[in-house]
């Protein structure tokens, strides 16, 4: 297409009001609390010490779970995609996937601690939601170009997120303060006795968190639904359009060849976002294992890694500005490996892995021991440069894609950070399972970010190269 032409038709196009936005908006508010309560500071590390067998065993098990999930992603995701660009209306899949995360969600209610279904039910759920959670958000992102102009993009794009942080944090206090419990003092972080009449010797506060995520949802994703308005039909049936997505994808892979460094950024991105995306799926099920957080301890730590996220998705803007995206993203890959590194050489009674550090014993509060304070200052590390790893890898894809074709480009970013989704919590706990030691599977993730550090190295920042 002629792209004088293609600008003049962009200029006639009518972009919905500002109502219509602010209701796109909130699905980053309704979709988040999964990620923040249930694969992350909540259920995740309540499967591994009350579900599971030992920390070890859950770690493994969660591991094959989210590997799971994610090779159905990687699967499928070609084929919906092609779906999304040519059959027009985005709603109707969201409302699908969309159900089943409220499903999969609302399963995890039935994961008794002591029944013998728990395990299943918990492992089924989860890998329904993520599922469901993935393509929801794969659809809804597919709306934005028919919701503000192409310069109003990453506004909209940074907002959302903003906004999902928010409405993480928010599920997240309320849970610590209403809903879960310490089952030995049957107290909230706030003091209070839980509501709804929730039992915290059968960790009824942790297990709520399920339908917490599925009523949130369905309440909070609504808007979207009433006031944005959806692309028209093509009138293409489904199984030309998913043929006609999965023949461009190859396409663009065999052209990859003649573009080195597109194709050697495709690839650093997609080993270390593998490895950011089983570090957050593991850092509270760690905690859980080696110095026996809670879910208060474990809330804590995710409402302060929630605000030096914010704090360093802000920051890492700034930086990208002044030094570049693949400078601020080498920089958070370091980050990231002094981390790992540091978290793995940490102990209930040590530092380091040779200083001895004393213990917490009970009634001594919340992170008394040293090991626990530098486990809480390394995560909340691993916070404030996830944003900018994610966002500055997002930015350097839009300085490198080639001319004319950056949209097109941006879906096959989309789908490196998703394709192999499955590998790196796969290898995790394949190497929990083997080795049998939660550090073993944390070990997995420092070969990860080394390797994608040392194929972004080699990135000529140029366009179309």
């Amino acid at each position: 297409m002629n792209l004088a032409v293609a600008s003049a038709d962009a200029q006639t196009i009518s972009y919905p009001p500002r109502r219509a936005v602010t209701a796109w908006l909130f699905f980053d508010w309704a979709a988040q609390p999964f990620f923040t309560l249930i694969t992350t500071f909540v259920f995740a590390p309540f499967f591994a010490a009350a579900l599971a067998s030992d920390p070890i065993a859950g770690q493994a098990l969660w591991g094959y779970a989210t590997g799971f999930a994610g090779f159905c992603i990687a699967l499928l995701s070609p084929l919906l995609g092609g779906i999304a660009d040519r059959t027009g209306p985005r709603k109707p899949w969201i409302a699908t996937f969309g159900a089943l995360l409220v499903l999969g969600s609302g399963m995890l209610w039935f994961a008794v601690p002591g029944s013998s279904s728990a395990v299943p039910i918990a492992l089924a759920g989860f890998v329904i939601a993520t599922i469901g959670a993935e393509f929801a958000t794969t659809f809804n992102n597919a709306m934005m170009t028919r919701l503000v102009p192409p310069e109003r993009l990453g506004w909209l794009s940074g907002t959302g997120w903003a906004i999902g942080y928010l409405g993480g944090l928010l599920s997240l206090a309320i849970t610590l303060a209403l809903l879960a419990a310490d089952p030995q003092t049957g107290k909230t972080l706030a003091g209070l006795t839980p509501i709804l009449g929730l039992d915290a010797a059968a960790r009824e506060g942790d297990r709520f968190s399920g339908p917490l995520t599925a009523l949130w949802f369905i309440v909070f994703v609504a808007p979207m639904f009433w006031l944005t308005p959806d692309s028209a039909r093509t009138g293409m049936r489904l199984g030309e359009a998913a043929k006609g997505g999965v023949g461009r994808l190859k396409a663009t892979l065999a052209e990859l060849p003649r573009l080195p460094s597109l194709g050697r950024f495709l690839l650093a991105n997609m080993i270390y976002q593998d490895a950011l995306v089983a570090l957050f799926a593991f850092g509270g099920i760690y905690a859980a294992g080696v110095f026996g957080w809670q879910t208060i301890e474990l809330g804590i730590f995710g409402i302060l890694l929630t605000v030096t996220g914010t704090l360093g998705a802000w920051l890492g803007g700034k930086l990208d500005d002044a030094i570049g995206g693949k400078s601020v993203v080498l920089g958070a890959i370091a980050c990231l490996l002094l981390a790992c590194f540091g978290i793995l050489s940490l102990g209930p009674d040590h530092i380091l892995f040779v200083i001895p550090a004393a213990p917490a014993t009970a009634g001594d509060g919340l992170f008394a021991s040293l090991p626990e304070r530098v486990y809480l200052g390394l995560g909340l590390l691993i916070g404030l440069v996830a944003g900018p790893l994610q966002a500055s890898s997002r930015s350097l894809m839009a300085r490198i894609a080639p001319e004319g074709r950056i949209g097109e480009f941006f879906g096959l970013f989309a789908l490196s950070g998703k394709v192999t989704s499955f590998l790196g919590p796969t290898l995790v706990a394949l190497a929990t399972t083997i080795f049998d030691s939660q550090r073993a599977g944390l070990a997995v993730l420092i070969a990860f970010f080394l390797a994608g550090g040392v194929l972004l190295a080699g990135v000529n920042v140029k366009r179309g190269m």
